[in-house]
């Protein structure tokens, strides 16, 4: 059976090849009824587009190399579905890759997308410890937004989570509620996202009348039991805490527990001291499912995902863009337990 070809098509369809090609490519000002006819006329004769020689031809590409290291963060695999979303409804594909270190598996992981000539690479940052990007991302060639849990000391494409700001949001309305002795539990010592949330919580504390003591905020390995040892620790230490922050998933199902051991239970009345209020950052449906249902300060996965793909797009489309620095500020749900 002879293969059909995009001459066909133009020839079925009543207009130029050239004019098909448009269609195809979502390029140019084609009126809807000719779209129509054309894609009617692919319809018909069953013609497959052959992206990869149109690339070639056309010295461009649409696919766009994402790089994830922690499948096990909740947080970027929210912002990679946003992501794929976004450039799939824009014609292009994503190229995963996963490489297990920042040396030579990222290195080769690099390679790879050069070989299937991508057109840009979007890097989700995996280590809460650093403020800066491997020095291979930094060095690559190609289009690069990355994208950060934390505010990064880089100059290039960046779009990040501003966890001042959101600790800040959460203070202040746990403040305006009558909490007056407000921890925080969770994060290891040296990560930056603890250390931008525990000034957000200080600044908000401060602008009160009120210090911040750094015995009320414990850092703990990331996970259930060292928060709830942690939060035990704490409430047993000084009983007049009544509220607290949970640095991620793990440190408020930790929290919760804790909590419990010491007799207290979890809610927003400030005047009942048995009551320990908890707002989280980031909203967690396999918690919310049982009562109470939990209060927490958005982590904007979603938008995160949309604004890199549109950054990259953008890039694309103006090389002499200039560097673009987005920070996302969180929105707080107002729940049951604050």
């Amino acid at each position: 059976m002879k293969k059909v070809s995009i001459i066909d098509v133009a020839k079925l369809a009543g207009v130029s090849v050239s004019t098909v090609s448009l269609v195809l490519r979502q390029k140019g000002k084609i009126s809807d009824a000719t779209i129509a006819n054309v894609q009617a006329a692919i319809r018909q004769l069953g013609y497959v587009h052959n992206v990869a020689a149109a690339n070639l031809r056309a010295s461009t590409s649409n696919l766009i190399g994402l790089i994830l290291r922690d499948f096990s963060d909740s947080f970027s695999i929210k912002v990679m579905a946003s992501i794929v979303q976004e450039l799939e409804k824009q014609g292009y594909m994503v190229f995963l890759g996963q490489p297990q270190d920042e040396g030579e598996h990222l290195e080769r992981c690099l390679l790879s997308f050069k070989q299937q000539g991508v057109a840009g690479v979007i890097y989700l940052a995996s280590d809460a410890a650093s403020p800066h990007l491997p020095a291979l991302i930094r060095q690559c060639p190609l289009p690069l937004v990355a994208v950060s849990q934390s505010l990064l000391e880089e100059n290039g494409n960046l779009v990040m989570r501003d966890n001042r700001q959101a600790a800040g949001l959460a203070a202040r309305y746990l403040i305006e509620r009558g909490h007056r002795s407000i921890g925080y539990i969770g994060g290891r010592q040296e990560s930056l996202i603890r250390q931008q949330r525990l000034l957000g919580l200080r600044s908000a504390l401060v602008q009160h009348g009120m210090s911040y003591k750094e015995e009320s905020a414990p850092a703990c390995s990331d996970d259930t039991r060292a928060a709830s040892q942690a939060t035990r620790h704490l409430l047993e230490q000084n009983n007049t805490i009544t509220a607290l922050l949970c640095h991620s998933p793990d440190a408020m199902l930790g929290c919760i527990n804790g909590i419990h051991q010491v007799g207290r239970t979890i809610g927003k009345d400030v005047f009942l001291t048995q009551q320990v209020a908890l707002i989280g950052f980031e909203d967690m449906l396999h918690v919310n499912l049982t009562s109470p249902s939990f209060t927490y300060v958005s982590s904007a996965s979603e938008e995160t995902g949309r604004q890199a793909a549109a950054l990259m797009m953008r890039k694309l489309k103006e090389p002499a863009l200039p560097t673009q620095r987005i920070t996302l500020s969180g929105q707080l749900v107002a729940r049951e337990s604050a």
